[in-house]
């Protein structure tokens, strides 16, 4: 469906995207992640034809320039920034967006009745969209992406400053596209977000991808170890014998295999009265990758 190779896009002497390649399959979610000027949204502008790379290509579904008309008809997009007017209604925006894409009529209207259902804004829909929340904004962004049914799905940060609710409800809606067998490209900065919606995770960094696989792959080879504390009911008789530091009745210990490990120190007779895993997850892989210095 996808295939990136070799893109490379700089403004002067600064490198936005330097040689990044990636393929993503049909009904792909595919997470694309990274500090703040990593170059996650030069290359969402470049796979949409807002921005020409400097070199490399982009094969869409087999075309390989993305600014043409029928290229451009299967792709939809939410960018970071509303794509949105604050005079028109919901439906107003929706039916904009609609015509650019070649619909009218009765397949216009239908649309639109639709996208407001999906966003959960039809008791809305003829409100100014500069009355809105943040939440509703958010979601009504994604519905616009949306409204002339593309096959492929850009969502470039889709729920910076949002409500737990509309979070939910956006969360909602992408698995609902999932089920439906779109491909979507996520960018996030929320680690939970791509470790749930995602099929495949790329880290980018400086404008390269540092790292590219499923997230449990990832977490293995970058997540570190786990750290097991636990409270036991009275120390052994040698202490020497844990795979850990002993403090009393506290024990802990860094492990890559934490529930075997738990496992054969009960089978030793050992008891436990609390017990406690921190397993490695997505943002420990990302700041193993990435650094834990600010980026401002």
């Amino acid at each position: 469906m996808i295939r990136v190779s070799g893109l490379r896009k700089a403004y002067g002497s600064l490198v936005a995207v330097d040689d990044v390649s990636f393929e993503i399959e049909p009904g792909e979610t595919f997470g694309l992640l990274g500090p703040n000027g990593a170059g996650k949204t030069t290359t969402m502008l470049m796979l949409v034809g807002a921005l020409r790379p400097d070199s490399g290509q982009i094969h869409i579904n087999g075309a390989v320039d993305p600014t043409r008309a029928d290229v451009r008809q299967q792709i939809g997009i939410a960018p970071q920034s509303l794509a949105l007017y604050g005079e028109l209604t919901g439906e107003e925006n929706l039916a904009f967006f609609g015509q650019l894409y070649g619909l009218s009529g009765d397949a216009l209207r239908r649309r639109v009745d639709q996208c407001l259902e999906f966003a959960g804004l039809a008791d809305r829909r003829r409100h100014r969209v500069k009355t809105y929340s943040g939440g509703m904004q958010r979601r009504l962004n994604l519905a616009c992406g949306l409204v002339h049914e593309p096959r492929v799905l850009l969502l470039d940060e889709p729920t910076v400053g949002v409500d737990p609710q509309s979070r939910s409800h956006l969360f909602d809606s992408i698995e609902q596209l999932k089920r439906e067998g779109r491909t979507i490209i996520y960018t996030t900065h929320y680690m939970e977000e791509a470790q749930r919606l995602c099929n495949r995770v790329a880290i980018m960094d400086h404008g390269r991808i540092l790292a590219l696989d499923t997230v449990e792959e990832l977490i293995r080879q970058h997540g570190g170890r786990s750290v097991v504390t636990a409270e036991l009911e009275r120390p052994p008789a040698d202490p020497s014998s844990l795979p850990g530091k002993l403090e009393g009745t506290s024990l802990r210990f860094e492990t890559h295999a934490p529930l075997e490990d738990v496992g054969r120190l009960a089978q030793t007779g050992l008891r436990f009265t609390t017990l406690h895993v921190d397993r490695a997850d997505l943002e420990s892989v990302f700041l193993t990758l990435t650094g834990r210095r600010l980026r401002d």
